[in-house]
């Protein structure tokens, strides 16, 4: 059985995510919103969390999996950030973009990408998801809720209740999202590349 939690978009009532929290403290997936469309998400220290999240999606470890993040003071923990890479990062958190950095040792081997080290990092401007990292006391492990030979996220809440019985434990029902993936950008360079154009606009961190 999956369950739902209603939320306020704009006011999340902490005592309805702390149930969502629990079931991640139990291994549990949780569906919530972000502000780019809506995700499932894992406890990073959960030793199944990259393997269970890999498989709801359909994706082989090549595929980088994302840290949600409250703020850019917990980015460095997960990810090796330079002074040009901080000032980038300064402009664009919160928001909807992902950036591929250098893994750091605390970010457990089975969750970065096997050849590149690297991870995806997010700092995402919703603030369930935010509300819900707090509650978790600690950045969760993502990815896109793309049905497995698909290219479009799932925004019914619904709709992925229904596809996803008895593979995710819970989803979060904070209303429609965005439907734009985020933009995401390679910084394992000197010289940022820009590997998707989504929701944010790349011109306004003065790349093109």
């Amino acid at each position: 059985m999956t369950q739902v939690f209603v939320v306020h978009p704009e006011n999340p009532q902490g005592r309805i995510l702390a149930q969502a929290a629990q079931i991640l403290a139990k291994g549990g997936l949780v569906a919530v919103p972000t502000d780019s469309s809506y995700a499932v998400v894992a406890r990073l220290d959960d030793k199944s969390a990259a393997e269970d999240l890999r498989r709801v999606r359909g994706l082989d470890e090549r595929h980088n999996l994302t840290v949600l993040c409250r703020d850019l003071a917990e980015i460095s923990t997960f990810a090796k950030v330079g002074n040009s890479q901080y000032r980038l990062l300064k402009m664009a958190t919160p928001g909807p973009w992902t950036f591929i950095l250098e893994a750091t040792k605390e970010v457990p081997r089975r969750v970065s990408h096997p050849s590149r080290k690297t991870i995806g990092i997010r700092v995402p401007d919703n603030k369930i998801v935010r509300e819900l990292i707090d509650q978790v006391g600690s950045p969760l492990l993502s990815t896109t809720l793309i049905p497995e030979g698909e290219s479009e996220a799932l925004n019914d809440v619904a709709e992925i209740e229904k596809r996803y019985k008895g593979q995710i434990e819970a989803v979060v029902d904070g209303g429609a999202c965005s439907m734009q993936p985020t933009t995401v950008i390679d910084l394992t360079d000197e010289t940022p590349v820009v590997v998707r154009v989504g929701a944010g606009d790349p011109v306004k961190l003065g790349l093109s």
